[in-house]
């Protein structure tokens, strides 16, 4: 919250210091006349200095819109937020800070979950074929990411049968795979939740339009103006905060997906190696106990 109020200071003062500027610099003629100076010398100095910039005139109206441009963004965006109804437009903005923190939240826990998987099962198969199965324990425990928890559980029962080996991967990698899911439905609430408050201001902004035509007892364009500008407003408000959070949760989707993909592959290549490790002739006391 203190960032939040931060930044909206930092923008009303970007937003109003040209403005400032404006009012404190003096008009050079007025200052002159301020001094005491000859109104004909004045008006002299003045036609001359006019004549002097008058090909500097094009450039400098070019450099004075491009900062007006640039600067009046988040101006008119300001002042849209708060043509729209400061309810309903508070209710949107919320539903984008919570959505995006969310979404946040779930990239950085994905980019974590990320590993070269390929040169990570190649280290976990080359010490299992030696015989090393504690170091490919070890190496597991030591990597982060659900591609080497499903490893680490299939190494633990490796002196088990090859079918107990691959239901505790499949169980584990169900498991796996939920944590990764895990947030993704509050994203999809407040994906459909921003249009929904656009909508409901929609419907507010109409009654209030309907109402300002009952009370003023004619039909008037200037009356429903300021219902419908509401109604307009939140619904393109509602829209845009869908649209940004549908971007972040699709690249989420990917994200889980392409992990998902590295679970399954890692998990076939395990039991290939393990299964290779029990036909060199290691581990057959596990099998025949089990």
């Amino acid at each position: 919250m203190k960032k939040l109020i931060a930044l909206c200071a930092i923008s009303a003062l970007i937003a109003y210091s040209p403005v400032a500027m404006a009012q404190v610099t003096p008009n050079k003629d007025t200052a002159a006349i301020a001094a005491g100076a000859p109104a004909s010398a004045v008006v002299s100095d003045s036609s001359a200095a006019e004549l002097v910039s008058d090909s500097a005139l094009a450039d400098a109206d070019v450099e004075e819109v491009v900062p007006e441009e640039g600067g009046g963004l988040h101006k008119e965006l300001k002042v849209k937020f708060i043509e729209g109804s400061a309810g309903f437009m508070s209710l949107v903005a919320l539903a984008l800070v919570i959505g995006l923190a969310f979404c946040i939240e779930r990239i950085i826990y994905l980019t974590l979950s990320e590993i070269n998987a390929k040169r990570f099962m190649e280290d976990v198969g080359g010490r299992v074929e030696a015989g090393d199965i504690e170091g490919a324990k070890d190496l597991c425990r030591a990597t982060r990411g659900p591609v080497a928890s499903i490893c680490y559980q299939g190494l633990t029962r490796i002196s088990e049968s090859i079918d107990n080996i691959e239901r505790s991967i499949v169980s584990y990698g169900s498991v796996q795979a939920a944590n990764l899911e895990k947030g993704c439905s509050w994203i999809t609430l407040f994906i459909s939740m921003a249009p929904s408050l656009g909508f409901l201001g929609t419907v507010i902004g109409m009654v209030m339009a309907f109402e300002q035509i009952r009370l003023a007892g004619d039909i008037n364009a200037t009356i429903v103006a300021a219902g419908m500008k509401v109604a307009l407003l939140t619904t393109i408000f509602g829209i845009i905060v869908a649209l940004i959070l549908q971007i972040f949760y699709n690249y989420i989707l990917s994200k889980i997906e392409h992990i998902t993909s590295q679970m399954e592959e890692s998990s076939i290549t395990l039991l290939d190696t393990i299964m290779k490790y029990k036909l060199a002739g290691n581990g057959q006391d596990g099998e025949k106990k089990a």
